[in-house]
């Protein structure tokens, strides 16, 4: 199993240049079903990983042969928006009793390229303004930021920043997020500034479509052998920045914790890992994060892409930040 997953991986990764794949498109009818997963299917007790406390997961799938792929997801209240790295859209609530109810299906209303591929399209990472609605998608390919009306309702601005065109392909914006207060990060997969070590990031000051050019690189330093895939602000401003390796045909996951107080120009950060995603642990390729508030708990949210393989699984799961005081031993 492990060398089949090798060898279809690789088969995946080959650029599209010299294999064109024509860009699978989600149907009319929304059919997705939710199936819980344990965190520890040897010891179903097991609740808790690092600073995480699990509160469940579920495995999503469907009949619709363009389900899956998910790179990012964005959480309000009860509702969930998954973005595809094909441009594909799903939404749905989630009660907490694990039902799925209120689904539908959609598709970016333009992006980079034609959109007859998957190359063309690549968003790997997304941000929704909480009150205006407003989201911003990341593609990777093109080294493109677009930002659409609520709801994505409609494409209303796009640029390439001069300061990530030159990203390599396929390694571009794979973690972004809009900051409190305005303003925008995003962080390369895999390439440093020139002379620089980690990964190559950048902070803008207010929105990067309308204001490009407006400030300023640093470095990120990921935990050893793994790459940023998406990121996200914790309710108390820090950064959460979720990192995957693929090792050995298994993915394993490390979430950071970034001060952003360290974040200034041309420094280079390195979070705190609070917790680690590996077997015999339940693990995938997980790539997409978000934060959100359930009365005084922070709750976090986790999506894995399945790259639309029969050997991976689409996974959504739950966990409370619960930080173990220091002095204890930190259990991963």
């Amino acid at each position: 199993m492990r060398i089949l997953l090798s060898l279809l991986l690789v088969l995946l990764l080959v650029p599209e240049g010299s294999r064109p794949v024509h860009r699978d498109v989600l149907g009319s009818v929304a059919d997705v079903r939710a199936t819980p997963v344990a965190l520890d299917r040897a010891d179903p007790r097991r609740t808790r990983v690092g600073d995480l406390v699990w509160l469940g997961g579920v495995t999503l799938s469907s009949h619709d042969p363009a389900f899956g792929g998910f790179s990012s997801l964005a959480v309000a209240g009860d509702r969930f928006t998954l973005l595809s790295d094909g441009g594909n859209i799903v939404r749905f609530a989630l009660g907490r009793d694990g039902r799925l109810r209120a689904a539908s299906f959609g598709d970016l209303p333009g992006g980079p390229g034609t959109g007859w591929s998957k190359r063309s399209r690549d968003s790997e990472s997304m941000s929704v303004d909480p009150h205006t609605g407003a989201i911003w998608v990341g593609f990777e390919n093109a080294n493109a930021l677009w930002r659409y009306a609520a709801g994505f309702a409609r494409a209303e601005a796009r640029v390439r920043p001069a300061v990530i065109r030159h990203w390599p392909e396929n390694a571009g914006a794979e973690a972004m997020t809009l900051l409190p207060g305005g303003g925008m990060v995003a962080i390369g997969e895999r390439a440093p500034w020139r002379g620089a070590t980690g990964r190559g990031g950048v902070v803008f000051y207010g929105d990067p479509v309308l204001h490009p050019r407006r400030g300023f690189r640093f470095n990120y330093l990921p935990p050893a052998g793994y790459d940023p895939s998406d990121m996200t602000v914790l309710p108390d401003g820090r950064w959460l920045i979720l990192n995957r390796r693929f090792s050995w045909a298994r993915f394993s996951s490390v979430l950071s914790v970034v001060d952003p107080a360290q974040v200034r120009p041309g420094a280079t950060v390195r979070g705190r890992d609070i917790a680690t995603l590996a077997a015999p642990l339940i693990h995938e390729n997980f790539e997409g994060v978000a934060a959100t508030r359930e009365g005084r708990a922070t709750t976090l949210w986790l999506v894995s892409d399945d790259n639309q393989l029969p050997v991976q699984r689409t996974l959504l799961l739950k966990f409370r930040l619960d930080p173990i005081p220091p002095k204890q031993d930190r259990k991963q």
